[in-house]
């Protein structure tokens, strides 16, 4: 799919997404990533993804209500749209095609 080649911590951030459906703002995002991924990732790092995956039509965003909680300011929900869920099965195809075509020896040669 032209376009929509997804970078590594591009497809970790969709998948965090997915894996936190109507729950998945920034700082829940960020903090699933990091359980996951065992690293610690900048706001910055996070927030650039995010925009450059809603500028390829991946993502959508919406704003939440506002709330005292957090000073006034609404949260931003994420969404991975049909055209990023494509780019997500893509990506996986792709892999899955090419770990299958490693020969077995192979591997565990390298990990034995």
């Amino acid at each position: 799919m032209k376009g929509t080649h997804l970078g590594e911590f591009q497809e970790v951030a969709l998948l965090t997404i997915l894996v936190l459906g109507d729950d998945a703002y920034g700082v829940s995002i960020k903090r699933e990533i990091n359980k996951n991924i065992k690293r610690d990732i900048s706001r910055g790092a996070l927030h650039t993804a995010l925009t450059r995956l809603e500028e390829k039509g991946l993502l959508k965003s919406k704003q939440g209500e506002a709330n005292e909680e957090r000073g006034g300011r609404p949260k931003r929900y994420y969404e991975v749209t049909n055209k990023g869920k494509q780019a997500l099965h893509d990506a996986r195809e792709m892999r899955d095609t090419l770990w299958d075509k490693i020969p077995s020896i192979r591997l565990e040669l390298q990990y034995a």
